[in-house]
């Protein structure tokens, strides 16, 4: 059976979700060969910090049912409690003077502290 929309309805939006970078997969992949493991990078949100949530993230094993974003062989998952927190965030890994980082570009966050680890809705 196939469903067909009428004439004048809007066209359904486009599923979101959180984007990885080049630059962030390259890193994980800088990280397997020093430690001769392969980890996926988790990127969760918990209750907490300054602004009232902060991001975990850690290396991790996968679970069934989080949202696995792959490339070459490298993975980053978000379980589906932190999904809806994360829809639009960019997730990067940076270097500057303070260190070496993976870091979350979310334009969904209201408000977050100067360490960019904590944040408000």
């Amino acid at each position: 059976m196939d469903l067909k929309l009428p004439a004048d309805s809007p066209a359904p939006l486009p599923a979101t979700g959180p984007r990885v970078t080049d630059r962030a997969f390259a890193r994980l992949a800088e990280i397997e060969e020093m430690t001769g493991a392969r980890k996926p990078l988790r990127v969760a949100v918990s209750g907490g910090g300054c602004s009232g949530f902060q991001y975990d993230i850690r290396l991790d094993d996968a679970a069934p049912d989080d949202l696995v974003m792959e490339r070459d062989g490298q993975r980053v998952l978000v379980d589906p409690v932190s999904l809806p927190f994360l829809q639009n965030a960019v997730i990067d890994f940076t270097e500057e003077l303070i260190g070496a980082r993976f870091v979350i570009d979310n334009p969904d966050a209201s408000s977050s502290c100067g360490c960019g680890t904590s944040f408000s809705f």
